[in-house]
């Protein structure tokens, strides 16, 4: 699914997209929101500066929710983040757009792995390459839980593909 600014998914683009690394073979990424940088996102220099992307990153799980959910309650959001990944392939500028991708790669016993790109729009140049992994969490218990099975099929229908029950030490 795609998203248009401000939210709201819509179909893939043609053709699919590359995995990182230039995959062609990966699955396509589910969701793409696009994202028009500010200018508090800058460096000095006039660059996005690199902390901003995990912040986009945020925003591309924010959208993935949304395609989840149909809703931004962001209070009933099941799992915390717990471990994120970036790797830098070229400047991004304030001037340009950008698209943020997410898929989900994995889903195991307590978490599940998302996969990113973000892409400048115009020559969809890879700017980021990333991955997070989420797990699912008690809020009051202040614990790790099991991946539900409505969120389990839930992912699996926005992917469409089943995701094997993999459990985790």
């Amino acid at each position: 699914m795609r998203s248009e600014p401000g939210g709201g998914p819509r179909d893939p683009a043609p053709g699919g997209a590359a995995g990182p690394g230039g995959a062609a073979a990966r699955a396509p990424f589910t969701v793409v929101h696009v994202l028009q940088p500010r200018f508090r996102d800058t460096d000095a220099m006039g660059h996005i500066n690199n902390a901003v992307y995990i912040t986009y990153l945020e925003v591309a799980r924010q959208e993935y929710w949304r395609a989840i959910d149909g809703s931004a309650d962001y209070r009933r959001v099941p799992f915390i983040l717990a471990r994120v990944e970036c790797d830098f392939r070229s400047e991004a500028l304030m001037r340009e757009v950008l698209e943020l991708h997410v898929r989900c790669t994995r889903v195991g016993g307590k978490s599940f792995a998302f996969e990113y790109q973000i892409r400048e729009q115009s020559a969809q140049r890879i700017v980021v390459e990333a991955r997070s992994v989420q797990v699912c969490y008690d809020y009051d218990a202040r614990r790790s839980v099991p991946v539900p099975d409505a969120l389990r099929r839930a992912i699996e229908r926005l992917e469409g593909r089943p995701f094997p029950n993999v459990r985790e030490v």
